[in-house]
């Protein structure tokens, strides 16, 4: 008679459990979705052509794509003499590009007058003609005598085309090349000297018994309140003072390194804090009896289990540094040699911010190394994350 309601209660058990489950699991792919095609349509655009670019989606990027573009003939350099006519022979194509005309005009009024392969008469009495593949005749019984050849405004179908020359134009020419350099010179030892410091910090406040300690703490915890926009000009006036005291630039990467480190060492003491807590009491204390010295259990012991702590703690920092502006623009000069990626790109929205080939390819190289940095360390990251929610 008890077996009934007991199979019941557990087949609703199992169906409830099934259910949110389902549901979690179609919440996390949304969220995975939201976060993927975004990064993957600034991918995508940052190889495209800037003309296809500029009048058509990433998500048309596969597919052949209607575009109307204007070209402009050759001059009188190419005209050569025939038959009694002077002739221009030439190709509004690169070689490859796999565009084909659809129709052709020669007025800005109708751009689409002509089919491929009739004849279009210029005001001056000059004829041209144009097939599906790019290649114009175009003649006239005077004598060609201008240097700018005639525009053509052309309707075609281009096919699906990517580049690299977006990124070789990025890198090599808009000096992104250099901020990038820069921002890994800015980054890599904002990241290791507060991750150094708070690790013996954290330790210290953990594991050690000394007066003020929990005040010590108390002020870490305070210190993540505040918001470092209240401290920038005061420590810039500081680096200014220091600067002409010893005759150095104020604004330099050491600058920039030690502002870095002070902004994250609250967050970064207080993460590793929360999960050296969590590390077995009798661990320490047998090494304590076997005789080790707080620097021995340090590095034999605490440094080896906070592995996935210290890549956490490695991961956003990095990421904060990386994608910081703030900062960089106050602590270090817009000269080519100093300039980080974030404040690069905000001039690029200011001087080519109508070039969509330009900002998506800069924005996407910003990206990537947060995202090579957050996928080669997320197993670490997740378990770090986790660890310190569990005692012991």
């Amino acid at each position: 008679m008890e077996l009934i309601p007991t199979q019941k209660r557990t087949k609703n058990m199992i169906k409830k459990f099934s259910i949110s489950s389902i549901f979690a699991q179609l919440l996390l792919l949304i969220f995975v979705f939201v976060w993927i095609a975004p990064s993957f349509g600034l991918f995508i655009s940052s190889l495209r052509d800037k003309d296809v670019l500029a009048i058509s989606g990433w998500w048309t990027s596969f597919t052949t794509t209607d575009v109307n573009e204007i070209y402009r003939t050759e001059g009188m350099e190419s005209q050569v003499e025939e038959n009694g006519y002077f002739i221009i022979k030439g190709k509004v194509f690169e070689e490859g590009s796999g565009k084909l005309i659809s129709r052709f005009g020669v007025t800005s009024k109708n751009i689409d007058e002509f089919e491929v392969g009739e004849i279009a008469v210029f005001k001056d009495g000059s004829e041209i003609s144009i097939d599906k593949t790019g290649n114009y005749f175009w003649r006239s019984k005077e004598k060609f005598t201008k240097k700018k050849g005639k525009r053509i405004f052309i309707s075609a179908s281009s096919p699906p085309s990517f580049t690299l020359d977006n990124y070789k134009e990025v890198l090599l020419r808009e000096g992104l090349g250099q901020a990038f350099i820069n921002t890994f010179a800015v980054a890599i030892p904002s990241t290791l000297i507060p991750l150094i410091i708070c690790s013996f910090f954290a330790y210290s406040l953990t594991w050690m018994r000394f007066y003020g300690r929990d005040l010590l703490l108390a002020t870490v915890i305070a210190a993540l309140v505040v918001p470092l926009q209240m401290s920038l000009i005061p420590i810039l006036s500081i680096y200014n003072d220091i600067g002409n005291l010893f005759g150095v630039a104020a604004k330099s990467f050491p600058g920039i390194w030690m502002a870095h480190t002070g902004f994250g060492l609250a967050s970064t003491t207080f993460l590793l804090w929360n999960f050296l807590k969590s590390l077995p009491n009798e661990m320490m204390e047998a090494a304590r009896v076997d005789g080790a010295t707080h620097y021995d259990t340090f590095i034999k012991i605490v440094v080896p289990l906070s592995i996935p702590a210290f890549a956490s703690i490695f991961i956003l920092q990095f990421l904060w540094v990386w994608n910081d502006l703030l900062v960089g623009l106050v602590f270090l000069d817009k000269h080519p040699s100093e300039i980080i990626l974030t404040a690069k790109l905000k001039e690029l929205l200011g001087s080519r911010g109508e070039n969509w080939e330009i900002l998506t390819t800069g924005a996407f190289i910003s990206m990537s190394v947060p995202l090579l940095i957050f996928f080669s360390l997320q197993r670490y990251f997740i378990r770090g994350l986790v660890a310190g929610s569990v005692k012991g």
